[in-house]
């Protein structure tokens, strides 16, 4: 069967189709030792021998995939290298899971839940903007949150690229010199959060990823890991093409 080359590559658990489609158009993907640098170009998805960078991917036989939930330490980025030496969150993993890579994105200086996976397919509908998966956080400011910076949070923020879709704040305590609260999003922009703490005019002392969708962090400590049940995989699965065929993520 004809299939593009990035979900070729997805689906034998290199990487997500993102990312895949942005290895192709670097140059670094060889298939039958012919590089292939257009997107588009499909393959006989259980024939051809991949080549990316020093990695071989065979066709794949049987392969059951892995779902990890991580609780992602500060000082660790979501990548599976680094040209500047830092710390990645696949050094937390044992080498028996083979290559795991992350669903999604943790900031540096952020920590909690973070999802892990060789399934390319899950990692690419959960990151989809139109899967509309809620996330939620756990945020420490400096200052005082005020009932009109909780509408504005609420009702959506302007920022650089765009104004954020409506969302969900919960104040947890306020104390001198800094407030805790929860805020629950759908989106998946860059440091999005941050940036709209900063817009009303605060800045962002901690952040901590609590919750994806039906996935929720308890009892694992900094950098600790462990299976996600089969079920909660099922679910996000369902719930994202749901969001997908109906738009929700337009409505929200």
């Amino acid at each position: 069967m004809l299939v593009r080359l990035q979900k070729i590559i997805a689906d034998r658990g290199y990487c997500s189709r993102r990312r895949a489609e942005e290895l192709i158009l670097e140059g670094k993907v060889f298939v039958d030792d012919k590089l292939e640098n257009t997107l588009g170009n499909k393959f006989e998805e259980d024939k051809v021998i991949i080549k990316i960078e020093d990695t071989i991917l065979k066709p794949v036989v049987n392969k059951s995939f892995h779902y990890i939930m991580l609780n992602k330490p500060i000082g660790y980025i979501c990548s599976l290298k680094d040209d500047r030496g830092r710390k990645t969150v696949n050094m937390l993993l044992p080498k028996e899971l083979g290559r795991l890579f992350p669903v999604g994105r943790l900031d540096i200086n952020s920590s909690g839940l973070l999802l892990m996976t060789d399934d390319g397919e899950f990692s690419n509908l959960v990151m989809h903007p139109s899967s509309s998966l809620d996330k939620t956080y756990k945020v420490e400011i400096d200052g005082q949150l005020t009932m009109v910076d909780k509408k504005h949070l609420e009702q959506g923020i302007v920022l650089e690229d765009g104004i954020t879709a409506p969302c969900k704040v919960n104040i947890i305590s306020i104390e001198i010199g800094k407030t805790t609260f929860e805020i629950t999003i759908h989106e998946g922009r860059n440091r999005q959060i941050r940036r709209m703490v900063e817009a009303i005019g605060h800045k962002t002392i901690s952040l901590t990823r609590l919750r994806i969708g039906p996935i929720v962090m308890s009892n694992l400590h900094r950098g600790e890991f462990k299976e996600v049940p089969s079920n909660l995989v099922d679910e996000i699965k369902r719930t994202c093409k749901y969001n997908k065929e109906h738009n929700n993520y337009v409505k929200k």
